[in-house]
């Protein structure tokens, strides 16, 4: 079984630095990717409109942000990725201080039973 999360953030408007951010993404660092697979995270996908960002995450059912947390705090080269990254991000209006990707809460699912069956 899996679990999966969308967050939500939004990017500096600028279309230079969203160009950059896209860049940095395209060839993201081997240390970033290694932590990511080793949280539990199963596939990452990130969408953008504008400079609105979506990210979908499929993740083992042992996953857990806190647990994920933890262990970006404690690798080097993974804070020095997230401080890079705030150059181009900012926080959505209601964030938490500090806080980048904010979860959103699902509302709609086809496969829920409560819509039926068309």
């Amino acid at each position: 079984m899996t679990k999966r999360y969308c967050l939500l953030l939004d990017l500096v408007d600028d279309d230079q630095l969203i160009r950059e951010y896209e860049d940095y993404h395209q060839k993201a660092w081997p240390e970033v990717i290694r932590s990511i697979r080793d949280s539990g995270i199963l596939s990452m996908e990130i969408y953008r409109f504008g400079n609105r960002l979506s990210m979908m995450m499929e993740t083992t059912d042992e996953f857990s942000f806190s647990r994920k947390a933890e262990m970006d705090q404690t690798n080097p080269k993974v804070r020095e990725w997230e401080e890079l990254m705030w150059k181009y991000q900012k926080a959505l209006p209601g964030a938490k201080e500090g806080e980048k990707w904010v979860l959103a809460e699902k509302i709609f699912d086809t496969k829920d039973e409560k819509y039926g069956n068309y």
